[in-house]
């Protein structure tokens, strides 16, 4: 069976429903988490292959599925989500639906709520846990782009809910309930900035052609007749 382009609402609430039994007890990863890991390697430096971050998915133990099809299903959910994904950070800010990043929100969003809901924590989390599996390369943007930077240091105020201080030795304050709200609100946009430029970093670059400078007794590039050494090849 091929994948979807993005899962439905069944498909989710089965997919969720089996991570919650077959991979949260055991150190895996709950549907929010995962879907901030997938998203960390769609628009990451380097790609991860399946084999590999699967293993993260479920734990250190990977279940055993009761059949082949139960296997192949479990796997179809997953490519499907990682597909939705896909079309999430090359559409940027203008989202249906169904593409939305899975975070859990109160039914009305806008309302008053604590601060100590911590909404995106567990996405936040999750996009962590996948740049950890290339953080070499991921050290390497963040070192050389301030925005890829402030973009982890929002995502670490979701992941930890405390907003650092500029100032060195000053505590760290807590992260309202409004401005995570700003934060995940700004995902989307987030991801698609990233995206584009991972794939600027992939697109080979054609080097700079130098013209070639002509010989001293070549007639002179410049169109005036005379020999390069009495024109423009004098200084």
């Amino acid at each position: 069976m091929t994948a979807p382009p993005f899962l439905s609402d069944e498909q989710l609430e089965r997919l969720d429903a089996l991570l919650e039994q077959r991979a949260v007890p055991f150190k895996g990863l709950s549907l929010e988490a995962l879907d901030g890991f997938l998203s960390a390697l769609a628009v990451g430096p380097e790609p991860v292959p399946v084999e590999e971050w699967q293993s993260v998915v479920w734990g250190p133990s990977p279940p055993r599925w009761d059949s082949a099809a139960e296997a192949a299903e479990v796997q179809l959910l997953l490519d499907g989500l990682g597909n939705g994904i896909t079309r999430r950070v090359r559409l940027g800010e203008e989202l249906p639906d169904a593409l939305q990043p899975l975070i859990a929100l109160p039914e009305n969003p806008l309302a008053e709520h604590p601060d100590a809901l911590d909404i995106g924590r567990d996405w936040a989390i999750g996009f962590f846990t996948g740049m950890e599996l290339r953080d070499t390369a991921w050290d390497r943007w963040l070192n050389a782009e301030d925005w890829i930077d402030e973009i982890a240091a929002m995502l670490e105020q979701l992941a930890s809910g405390e907003v650092r201080n500029d100032e060195p030795g000053t505590e760290t304050t807590p992260l309202s309930y409004r401005e995570r709200l700003e934060v995940v609100a700004g995902i989307p946009g987030m991801l698609a900035d990233l995206h584009h430029f991972r794939i600027e970093q992939l697109t080979p670059r054609e080097p700079a052609r130098r013209m070639a400078t002509p010989g001293r007794n070549d007639p002179c590039s410049c169109g005036s007749g005379k020999k390069y050494k009495a024109c423009c090849g004098k200084n």
